[in-house]
């Protein structure tokens, strides 16, 4: 794709490093992760070294064409060479996320939903350890009164709010930013630049990252071009929070539970 120099104005693919015209680096370089698996082979892999639960359990299957319900999966169509992402539903229906030839497309696909239900697993896990953590902690007290148990209870849940309304204020949030004459929007923790008509994956600009709250803004094109609108738009759920962060050094807890009964089954993603 074709983008602006910041420097000159020349016009530069979002792919060079720097600008052909006056050497400039390219601020919105479209760089993936070295850690981020491109190939079916290199997600199973990724997968293992998560420590990651059995796949009967997780329901992501990776290369494999299951269907039954309740299951999120890729694998290659050896009759058309494509490569599938999938999500069956809880009523067994199939929803199809993508279908082509390009595998690092598809693998990111569903990469990006894994990384999504782990962090959603996670806080499952830290909120279930809150509120047993809770009952011990009144227990052991040993609170004699109901009072006494009305009074502890609203100190932690007035302390859990203050502690989120600063994590909140001091996190990016999802949404449109204007930066030097080009709308971006900001999902969990990838950025999308609005470019000729259309959408796509961008590195934004570490001034942009480092003062969000200065370029906050509402997108004034037509409704047919928000980013609501696009493909890569993935509506939050219910369950999580997509602008949480997301810490991929960590593995899984072998001693944490897994609830995919928990999962979003009902929507197409």
């Amino acid at each position: 794709m074709q983008i602006k120099c910041d420097y000159c104005g020349s016009y530069i693919s979002d792919t060079d490093k720097v600008c052909n015209n006056c050497g400039a680096p390219n601020a919105h370089l479209v760089r993936n992760a070295p850690e981020t698996p491109k190939t079916i082979a290199e997600l199973q892999d990724w997968y293992i070294v998560m420590n990651l639960p059995p796949e009967e359990i997780t329901r992501f299957f990776i290369g494999k064409n299951i269907t039954e319900r309740r299951a999120f999966g890729i694998y290659k169509d050896e009759q058309s060479g494509n490569f599938v992402v999938y999500k069956n539903k809880d009523d067994g229906s199939r929803a199809i996320r993508y279908e082509g030839k390009d595998e690092a497309y598809a693998v990111n696909e569903l990469y990006l939903k894994l990384k999504s239900e782990i962090l959603h697993q996670k806080e499952n896990n830290i909120r279930n350890n809150n509120v047993g953590n809770q009952f011990k902690s009144i227990f052991n007290f040993g609170l004699k009164t109901f009072i006494g148990y009305q009074i502890l209870t609203f100190i932690i849940i007035t302390a859990i709010i203050i502690t989120i309304a600063i994590v909140t204020i001091n996190r990016p949030r999802n949404g449109y930013y204007l930066y030097g004459n080009n709308y971006y929007y900001k999902q969990g923790n990838s950025w999308y630049m609005f470019y000729d008509d259309s959408w796509s994956h961008t590195t934004a600009p570490s001034e942009l990252i480092d003062h969000t709250s200065d370029y906050k803004s509402s997108f004034s094109g037509p409704y047919s071009s928000r980013f609501e609108r696009s493909d890569y738009y993935v509506k939050p759920s219910s369950s999580s929070d997509s602008s949480s962060s997301w810490d991929s050094s960590s593995s899984w807890d072998s001693s944490s539970s897994w609830d995919s009964s928990s999962t979003d089954w009902s929507s197409d993603w």
